[in-house]
């Protein structure tokens, strides 16, 4: 079969492997251009639409990412305001507590000082009192005291009031007198 070849190409000098015969040429091109207007009428039409669908996909796909991204931002930006916010009420609340809790103590020092100015002025009260009650207790301790001796060296009995009640306070002016002067 080589052998064939072989001569088949010995009686075809004139025939180049690069360009082919005109019968060729004219339904080589011929069948190439049916199947290139074939391709753009029926397969170009559809490639292009797919193409078209991928690319509205895409473009739809960025839109709708940014969108979303437009959208968290809004509502971190929200977000951010609201917690800023927050924050100035609550510093706010903050400062309000500690002036009512200043006001507060400062309220309950001038209750303390006027109860305790109160109980003070009440204990003096008392003192006084009692000072004042024992003295006229040892006032009439001592003048009694002051008769019996009185009647011991005077020798008569002193158990007239009024005689008892003058030498007492003369008893007393006389020690009251002799206590100051030693001061």
């Amino acid at each position: 079969m080589l052998t064939a070849f072989a001569a088949a190409a010995a009686d075809d000098k004139t025939h180049s492997v690069l360009i082919p015969e005109l019968p060729d040429l004219i339904w080589g091109s011929l069948a190439f251009i049916i199947i290139l207007v074939f391709f753009i009428k029926k397969g170009l039409p559809r490639i292009n639409a797919a193409l078209d669908a991928r690319v509205e996909a895409i473009e739809g796909g960025i839109k709708r990412a940014e969108e979303a991204q437009a959208a968290a931002n809004a509502a971190l930006e929200r977000y951010n305001a609201q917690l800023k916010e927050a924050r100035v009420e609550a510093a706010a609340i903050r400062d309000q507590a500690r002036e009512d809790a200043k006001q507060i103590r400062a309220e309950l020092v001038e209750q303390a000082q006027a109860d305790a100015a109160r109980i003070i002025t009440a204990a003096q009260a008392q003192i006084d009192v009692e000072v004042q009650s024992a003295f006229v207790a040892l006032r009439s301790d001592v003048g009694a005291i002051a008769i019996d001796l009185a009647s011991g060296v005077i020798g008569q009995s002193l158990a007239d009031d009024k005689k008892a009640s003058a030498l007492v306070d003369q008893f007393l002016a006389d020690l009251e007198a002799s206590s100051k002067a030693a001061k």
